[in-house]
């Protein structure tokens, strides 16, 4: 468990974000209301405001990653930061440095922020435990542990369709067990409010003691469909799997994959969502996708303006900066 003061500051304003895990619901909302703020940087001519001018940033990413790391990438420079892309197989790290050799002389040259993606759980959390004073780290995936930053542009994406969170009921559909965005998602649903959270799954994709979480366990798609206000699709994380977790992507596409009967089912306003990259015909039909009740790419546009929010707030003055002449 990531304890809540490693990721604030004496003072309680965010150092790290690391976890939607025991942070305050005012922080949150905190967030989304400064990501609501940049949303307007994206229609001006010149995409970018000073807020990060002469600071750097790196992105750290020891998995692939397109969607994440562009709009990281994007969301520094429109805060007029500078930006270093590190590419980690052709590293030192390929060589024996271990990861905090890697970080030790990544700090030594003056950089302010490092956006990390680890394949092993708690690597974000190892390396803010050894940062130095005045340097951020941000969680843009470990593990199977947590993807805060992806759960807090899919609550911002939520907020913008449905407004007030405590109406709704929110599904998340397809392999709990092995996805990192589930568990930042569930988090951030339960802070935020929301009146109740489902999950959909084959018995050998939920995660043991799944009650404990605060969800409604479902494992027939179409009853844990009924009424809800939003969707959150999860694809078949393959490279995760252990043995034989499913007989088979035609039989799971057959039971849980989004179709437009199963989606009927839904409220008629409901939204459906995916964090990508999506299986078409695995978990979801590209009707849907591709169809009015989608928002998928919604998501990706406000990742800019969600993880600007984020790099700001963990990059504001701190006292003893303020101070400074």
């Amino acid at each position: 468990m990531i304890k809540e003061n490693l990721q604030l500051d004496e003072n309680g304003r965010l150092r790290h974000f690391l976890t939607i895990e025991g942070l305050k619901r005012a922080l949150l909302m905190e967030l989304l209301d400064t990501a609501e703020s940049f949303t307007s940087v994206t229609e001006q001519t010149v995409k970018k405001v000073p807020l990060l001018r002469g600071r750097t940033i790196v992105n750290l990413f020891f998995e692939p990653s397109t969607r994440t790391r562009t709009t990281f990438e994007l969301a520094a420079k429109r805060l007029s930061a500078d930006v270093l892309n590190i590419n980690v197989p052709a590293s030192a790290t390929t060589k024996g440095e271990t990861l905090l050799d890697t970080l030790r002389n990544l700090e030594a040259m003056h950089c302010d922020m490092f956006v990390v993606r680890h394949p092993n759980s708690g690597a974000a959390h190892f390396i803010a435990r050894h940062a130095a004073p005045g340097v951020s780290i941000i969680n843009a995936g470990d593990g199977r542990h947590a993807h805060p930053t992806q759960a807090m542009l899919d609550m911002f994406t939520i907020r913008r369709h449905k407004g007030e969170f405590h109406r709704l009921t929110v599904a998340i559909v397809g392999d709990i067990l092995h996805s990192r965005v589930a568990r930042s998602q569930i988090q951030a649903l339960s802070t935020l409010g929301v009146k109740e959270i489902r999950i959909v799954a084959p018995r050998t994709l939920i995660p043991a003691c799944a009650e404990t979480l605060g969800v409604h366990v479902h494992h027939d798609l179409r009853e844990g469909l009924r009424d809800v206000d939003v969707i959150i699709m999860l694809r078949l994380q393959r490279e995760r799997m252990r043995g034989a977790a499913l007989p088979s992507e035609h039989e799971y596409y057959q039971l849980f994959g989004l179709t437009e009967d199963k989606l009927a089912l839904a409220a008629p306003d409901a939204i459906v969502m995916h964090p990508g990259p999506i299986n078409r015909g695995v978990e979801i039909d590209s009707t849907i996708a591709d169809g009015p009740r989608s928002v998928i790419l919604q998501q990706v546009s406000h990742g800019i303006a969600v993880r600007m929010a984020i790099m700001s707030r963990a990059m504001q003055p701190r006292p003893s900066q303020e101070a400074a002449p």
